[in-house]
């Protein structure tokens, strides 16, 4: 009531139709609405430290947001006025780009180590070989932070766009000199946000993008930039699929007809929570034959997942959505790409190529972005297509 009054005011204030007076009154309100905290705020990040206690701040915001009905909006109103100023503070200009070896310090190497969330480092052998030979590991740092990675990208040095993320972290790390014949793509295969009040705000692709001219700079001869992307919530938004189809598979099925007998074969019980369990508890790869009969099936529901299920308009999974809102292409998914129990729990072992071509992003970008039309090849595509023809959803 409060400021709908002030609102009146005002405009009374505002006298008329007169174009100053409008501005004036324009101006007034704008300054009524503005939090006071905002300007504590822009204080306190003209502090030592005020910016990183400003992040972690945001962090903590983060967490109470995610106690849902725990906080009211003044919260959420706080956590969007801090968003919008971070993206300020942290634009390109204010960013160094940094490169981590194995001579580089060692809290920034604990510091990478414990923060990646993609692919988890397993021991200090491992964390070498992330930053050996054929590899490549950046990071960016705020002027205003110094010394502390914010996000984190790493790169795999190979000569084809690589299919399984076993060969990159758990291959032996080479002790000879990097061939450069051998080098003709970059894979980015992790990046991970260090800093959780950094959420929202705009890094990663500024991230991809100085990496790209970092390495053509090192390597003018790398003409494919692509990604090995995990598919997380595949398996997820798979049982809850499941869980809306009917107790007979038969009748409304993602599967042919063919798969739907063979499954039935090998699991003798033809109804949905069988094969929701087998998801749930990663029971169905236990199986050579069920896991043969389930390859065709799953990679075209996670194309449809990829390329057909929408959030807003834009691709629902949220690594897609970010690789596309760079100008990617939906490029290629990989069978058993992920074996591990991480990669088999988050999207049945599958993961996905997203292909950067450098002239085209730009187009690409601005055409997912106003369209929200998603580019992929010609493997995703029939896939898509073989969905559609063979669902009876």
């Amino acid at each position: 009531a409060e400021g709908s009054a002030r609102v009146l005011r005002l405009q009374a204030a505002a006298g008329g139709d007169e174009p100053g007076a409008l501005l004036q009154a324009e101006d007034r309100l704008r300054h009524a609405l503005t939090p006071r905290y905002r300007g504590l705020f822009q204080h306190l990040v003209r502090q030592e430290g005020g910016l990183r206690f400003l992040v972690e701040l945001r962090a903590d915001l983060l967490e109470a947001l995610a106690a849902r009905g725990a906080h009211g909006p003044h919260v959420r109103e706080m956590n969007g006025v801090l968003k919008n100023m971070m993206s300020e503070w942290f634009s390109t200009g204010f960013l160094n780009l940094e490169r981590v070896t194995w001579q580089s310090p060692c809290e920034i190497l604990q510091k990478i180590s414990d923060s990646e969330a993609v692919h988890p480092v397993r021991n200090w052998m491992d964390m070498k070989r992330r930053v050996g030979s054929y590899r490549r590991c950046y990071y960016f740092a705020h002027c205003a932070i110094p010394g502390e990675p914010l996000i984190v990208l790493h790169v795999a040095l190979t000569d084809e766009i690589s299919s399984n993320i076993q060969a990159i972290v758990k291959e032996a790390p080479s002790l000879e000199a990097e061939d450069l014949d051998k080098i003709t793509t970059a894979i980015f295969y992790s990046i991970s946000l260090t800093q959780q009040g950094l959420q929202g705000v705009e890094l990663g692709t500024y991230l991809i993008k100085r990496v790209v001219k970092e390495l053509q700079v090192e390597f003018p001869q790398i003409q494919v930039f692509s990604t090995l992307s995990p598919i997380p919530g595949f398996t997820k938004w798979l049982v809850a699929l499941l869980s809306s189809q009917s107790s007979d598979l038969g009748r409304s099925s993602p599967f042919t007809d063919p798969e739907f007998q063979e499954i039935c074969e090998i699991t003798g019980d033809p109804a949905v929570e069988t094969l929701k369990r087998l998801f749930t508890n990663n029971g169905w790869v236990k199986s050579e034959r069920l896991v043969q009969v389930l390859q065709q099936p799953l990679m075209r529901l996670c194309a449809w997942y990829l390329y057909g299920e929408k959030h807003r308009g834009y691709a629902l999974n949220p690594v897609a959505n970010f690789h596309l809102q760079n100008g990617a292409v939906l490029w290629r998914l990989n069978w058993m790409a992920d074996a591990s129990p991480r990669g088999i729990t988050a999207s049945c072992g599958m993961m996905v190529n997203y292909r950067y071509f450098l002239e085209d992003t730009t187009a690409n970008s601005t055409t997912y972005l106003g369209t929200k039309q998603i580019k992929a090849s010609e493997q995703v595509l029939s896939l898509v297509s073989q969905f559609q023809q063979n669902s009876k959803l």
